[in-house]
């Protein structure tokens, strides 16, 4: 029998900060001066949920998707994955849990190797973090994305955008993460093949249990996908609330900010 997963939230955030190198201002032989990025963030992931991370240019959400993987080290606080704290952790004792946590990104294209079929793309992460079955793993996550199998002989060229988006989501999931970042990841597609993604990791968060962080600057998404939301603003959390109760009573000066500036569809019309 399985043992039940380990009591409290997946991820545990405590005053997070993270600086980074303002190469632009680099004086002449000398190091550049840090700006500060993330400003003391504190919350919790659950098991299960789909977490939203919103704000503008510059917030600060794609550098916390980072450290949220290991991928930064911040300046001081806490992240613990499982119980296990991952800040500053060194490589070698952070590549046992890689595999456990996995990215989506944004653009397809770049994150494919063009040069490499589908099927050796999705194999590549399996065969580094030592999984047997690799032929079968590939076919199931092209499965599970709504692939045909006959894709792996296929280059990341010869796919449409939507195809490609859902390679990406295969690799990730090939690898039995129990934690996905997901970064912009519908924002180069058209409405339709959002729309088809969308239900995709809908689908996939109920029938693997998989838990999901999902940066977007688009809130018709968020509300469309999420069942609790982040905003960000100037690289501190403003308001962190249950999507509906976000959406119907937003208290942040900015989230009302962001909520006007952008079109809502109505969430009642349905998606693809």
């Amino acid at each position: 029998m399985a043992e039940p997963p380990p009591a409290g939230p997946l991820y545990r955030v405590r005053d997070l900060r993270l600086s980074l190198p303002d190469h632009g201002r680099k004086p002449f032989l000398r190091a550049a001066p840090r700006i500060a990025i993330l400003r003391g963030l504190s919350f919790d992931i659950a098991r299960g949920e789909v977490l939203g991370i919103v704000g503008g240019s510059g917030s600060g959400k794609s550098t916390l998707g980072r450290a949220l993987l290991g991928l930064l080290v911040p300046d001081s606080g806490s992240i613990r994955f499982e119980g296990t704290e991952i800040a500053g952790l060194p490589e070698a004792a952070l590549r046992p849990l890689r595999a456990r946590m996995q990215m989506i990104f944004q653009d397809p294209m770049s994150s494919l190797n063009p040069r490499r079929r589908v099927g050796a793309i999705i194999a590549g992460p399996l065969r580094i973090q030592g999984f047997d079955r690799i032929e079968a793993r590939v076919g199931e996550a092209l499965d599970h994305v709504g692939l045909p199998r006959a894709l792996a002989r296929r280059y990341p060229h010869e796919l449409s955008g939507g195809q490609r988006q859902r390679v990406g989501i295969a690799r990730a999931i090939a690898l039995s993460p129990d934690f996905i970042l997901c970064d912009e990841i519908v924002s180069g597609l058209d409405v339709s093949s959002q729309a088809q993604v969308l239900n995709l990791l809908e689908r996939l968060v109920r029938d693997l249990g998989l838990t999901l962080a999902f940066i977007s600057h688009d809130l018709s998404v968020i509300r469309r996908l999420c069942t609790r939301v982040i905003v960000m603003h100037r690289g501190e959390i403003v308001e962190e609330a249950a999507t509906a109760d976000l959406f119907a009573a937003p208290r942040a000066a900015w989230t009302r900010e962001l909520l006007d500036a952008i079109p809502l569809p109505d969430p009642d019309q349905p998606w693809g």
